[in-house]
């Protein structure tokens, strides 16, 4: 496929700006992206003085054919910052700071109401105003460059509402310029779905004015609905947000765009499996120092769940993970396996710091593991010596009576009585933490008896935590299985980055992912990629869905691990955006088309 533009303009209040899963999108296809329009690909966003840094956006002097338009707008008031966005392809890049423009807000917020009447009426300014004054002044650049270059064919594409203002600018002045809206999520889709309102349920029930007004978010749900009917080319990223958008927006979308990962940046299997082994050490000392202060368990016949994401308790599947492991207990203890489940939820929130007692678990471990390593070659002759010697090797011969008296009082310190927390900080408000809550009311308390143990983890994963010290992806190279059982989920780009990782997981009907797999065969026997079934499901039916998931795969051979692992690195690789570019190819195409 060929690109039918001559130009490209892709527009985001995230170019250079990380707010959320947008930044990640429009980042990670920029390489498949210029393979279509070289250095004709230009990125579009906001400047903001203080936080577009040296490391993010690299200024330099503006092409021939941007000065002139630049001047343009500086003389109304809005400069225009050319350089290069500091990432893979550092592409070509134009930040807007309009800050000098703000004296026109309410302006545009008439324009706004005159021809496409959105009720602006009392929107807070940093969370409509802004977004919308600087996308406004988008709308006001992709014009002067279009009289600039008079004669190309131009495209621009605008990423969530965010970014719609631009894309009215230019309908309502009949701009030559092919449009396309994508949205990635509704506004008021994602709302209702917060405040645990049935979404999918009420879809052609519901009246989309009268909610959106009752949740207060009017303002933004009528600039998505007039981006989506006014662009020349509207998409959405999943098969489930465009039956969303068919409903809640009226308009169904002209291209679906599922996300895409650059699977040339994650390991092969093979790299995957070898850091799997590096990386299940660390997480093996973190589970030492973690548990066994209290009581032991075998930690090669231990399973690591998990569960990453925002803190959106219901949005997320966090109420499903948390009763689903709830029931997984029950049954393991009543039939009593040996096998033991870890499972994280890897979801920050606001903490106030690392929980005393593990930081006191972790330094008497530490102690117990130089005095190890400062032996180590001694008790290695000994091992020789004893076995040749033909002596009884045990730890009396290996360390002597000395040593193994110092050694008792090392491990009578790192001994300690009642449970290990569930939670590795202290954080605020606990009391009416719902993910807290969950843990205590489905009785998950991290007793001996248990054989699922929970660990809240409410940072981020650095890699310099201080406790885990892996990052979100070495995190997850250690463990045996994502588990994302979402109910508003647009796309789902977590088990996705699982299986690039070569990880099993699970998902949902209702993520965009889920549905997108659906249609490639997920079988029975070592899926990879669990797809539950949340679509019109009652959720006590899900947790017994996943529960079930669970089961099935804490009973699996080591063989079948390693084929489901490939399973889902084959499924992620399945969604590379080598492959998924040429749907924002063909919208652009489409676009152009109609625009004439």
């Amino acid at each position: 496929m060929q690109g039918k533009s001559d130009f490209m303009f892709e527009v985001s209040w995230e170019v250079c700006n990380k707010v959320g899963g947008i930044f990640t999108v429009v980042a990670s296809k920029i390489l498949p992206m210029q393979r279509f329009y070289k250095a004709r690909y230009f990125a579009v966003g906001p400047y903001f003085p203080g936080k577009t840094k040296a490391d993010v956006f690299k200024e330099e002097i503006p092409l021939d054919f941007l000065k002139d338009v630049f001047e343009k707008l500086l003389s109304l008031g809005i400069k225009c910052h050319y350089g290069k966005w500091i990432t893979d392809g550092d592409p070509n890049t134009i930040l807007i700071d309009y800050t000098n423009y703000t004296h026109k807000v309410n302006d545009i917020k008439k324009e706004f109401w005159d021809r496409f009447k959105i009720d602006s009426w009392g929107s807070k300014y940093h969370d409509y105003d802004e977004p919308m004054l600087w996308s406004y002044t988008v709308g006001m650049l992709l014009e002067q460059l279009k009289n600039k270059l008079a004669g190309k064919k131009i495209v621009a594409q605008f990423h969530e509402w965010m970014s719609g203002g631009g894309l009215l600018y230019l309908k309502s002045r009949q701009i030559k310029i092919g449009t396309v809206f994508t949205t990635h999520a509704t506004m008021l889709g994602r709302t209702l779905a917060t405040n645990n309102i049935d979404l999918y349920g009420l879809l052609d029930k519901l009246n989309p004015y009268e909610k959106a007004y009752e949740f207060g978010v009017q303002t933004k749900f009528l600039t998505e609905k007039a981006c989506a009917h006014s662009a020349d080319v509207f998409t959405t990223v999943s098969e489930i947000t465009g039956l969303e958008a068919t409903h809640l927006l009226g308009k169904k979308p002209d291209v679906l765009l599922p996300n895409g990962v650059d699977v040339e940046r994650f390991p092969t299997f093979d790299d995957a499996s070898i850091k799997h082994k590096l990386f299940k050490g660390k997480m093996k000392k973190f589970l030492m120092y973690y548990f066994f202060p209290y009581y032991t368990f075998d930690l090669d016949n231990t399973l690591i769940f998990f569960l990453a994401g925002r803190y959106e308790f219901h949005d997320k599947g966090i109420d499903v993970f948390i009763n689903s492991l709830a029931k997984l207990n029950e049954e393991m203890k009543k039939n009593g396996t040996e096998k033991t489940i870890v499972a994280f939820i890897w979801v920050p929130t606001s903490v106030k710091n690392i929980k005393e007692g593990i930081m006191e678990n972790r330094s008497y471990f530490e102690d117990i593991e130089d005095s190890v390593h400062d032996i180590i070659e001694e008790v290695n002759d000994r091992i020789v010596y004893g076995l040749v010697g033909r002596k009884d090797i045990n730890s009396e011969f290996l360390l002597g009576p000395t040593l193994i008296k110092e050694t008792k009082k090392r491990i009578a310190r790192f001994s300690k009585d009642g449970n290990p927390p569930v939670c590795t900080h202290d954080i605020y408000n606990e009391d009416d933490d719902p993910i807290m809550k969950s843990i205590k009311l489905n009785n998950l308390l991290n007793t001996k008896e248990d054989k699922v143990k929970i660990i809240f983890y409410p940072i981020y994963l650095t890699g310099a935590d201080n406790l885990l010290d892996l990052t979100y992806y070495e995190a997850i190279m250690a463990s045996h299985l994502g588990v994302f059982p979402s109910y508003y989920e647009p796309w789902g780009y977590t088990p996705m980055e699982a299986g690039a990782l070569g990880i099993a997981s699970v998902t949902t009907d209702l993520a965009g992912f889920g549905r997108y797999i659906q249609k490639h065969g997920i079988t029975d026997k070592n899926p990879g990629i669990y797809v539950l079934k949340r679509h019109n499901m009652p959720v006590d039916k899900v947790v017994d869905q996943l529960t079930n998931v669970f089961l099935k795969f804490k009973s699996l051979s080591k063989q079948d691990r390693i084929e489901n692992k490939l399973r889902a690195k084959r499924l992620a690789d399945m969604a590379d955006w080598n492959i998924l570019i040429e749907n924002y190819i063909e919208a652009h195409n489409l676009a152009v088309e109609r625009n004439g």
